[in-house]
């Protein structure tokens, strides 16, 4: 069974799709960016299990599965399942509808998870999400592109895998003209996002606060497209012909003087 280092997960309107994109396991990585695919429902279930393991240490993942107080956050088959199902999202449809929740069983959570894991995860993220999000991108917010998860398999990390992936959502949606929004809950990545564009709003952050020992949040990036730089295209003229060009008229051309000729 084919193994993923990477995987993101992606709602980008108005394509309404969400996307599991995947970088596929090999031993030496000459470019990263040559191995990037985009996936469809056969293929969520490795996408999930990629982000369940990249996440593993994530305090948003354990928040929603380990909630008794003083309960040791130990990772079990059963809790494992949990996580690996609440990372999934099958392509074609919004991370919170009902639609994406009775297709990818993910409705099945509400009788999985404990009766607190419910209310932390259906009644306090998903609406914070959604709210945070509208708020941020304001009308542009059925309109950008939602890297809602992006992770690397430990053991993975340092070999390009994320950063190929980001480029690839990056230049598709500069192509388009629209932004990326994101939320993350390690500090430590914030650098890694602004280094590709991303804006840290510091004003707007998701604070997760049903469990009463430790509050956590998340920030928010956003970032807008980038303008398509064309390449001008290079002429090659004689450097005799160079000279007769009438600077006076306001004639000029982007040339390359081969003295050769």
């Amino acid at each position: 069974m084919e193994k993923m280092n990477a995987a993101i997960t992606i709602e980008s309107k108005p394509l309404t799709k969400s996307m599991p994109v995947m970088v596929g396991r090999t031993d030496i990585v000459v470019n990263p960016s040559d191995q990037v695919r985009v996936v469809g429902p056969d293929d969520c279930e490795k996408a999930a299990e990629c982000l369940a393991e990249a996440f593993l240490n994530d305090d948003v993942a354990k928040y929603f599965i380990f909630t008794e107080p003083g309960s040791p956050k130990t990772w079990s088959p059963e809790t494992m399942r949990l996580h690996r199902k609440i990372c999934e999202m099958p392509p074609g449809t919004d991370i919170d509808d009902w639609f994406t929740m009775f297709k990818s069983g993910m409705w099945r959570l509400r009788y999985q998870l404990s009766a607190e894991g419910c209310k932390r995860f259906f009644s306090e993220f998903l609406p914070l999400l959604s709210k945070t999000k509208a708020a941020a991108l304001g009308a542009d917010d059925n309109n950008s592109w939602y890297l809602v998860y992006l992770g690397t398999r430990p053991g993975s990390e340092g070999k390009g895998y994320a950063r190929a992936l980001i480029e690839m959502v990056t230049q598709q949606a500069d192509a388009e003209g629209l932004k990326c929004y994101l939320e993350s809950s390690h500090k430590k990545n914030l650098d890694f996002y602004k280094r590709r564009g991303f804006e840290e709003l510091a004003l707007s952050k998701i604070c997760l606060t049903r469990d009463k020992s430790k509050s956590i949040e998340l920030d928010i990036m956003v970032r807008k497209p980038k303008p398509i730089e064309l390449e001008t295209p290079t002429v090659r003229v004689h450097s005799r012909d160079l000279e007769k060009l009438d600077s006076a008229n306001g004639v000029h051309l982007n040339g390359v003087v081969d003295p050769t000729t």
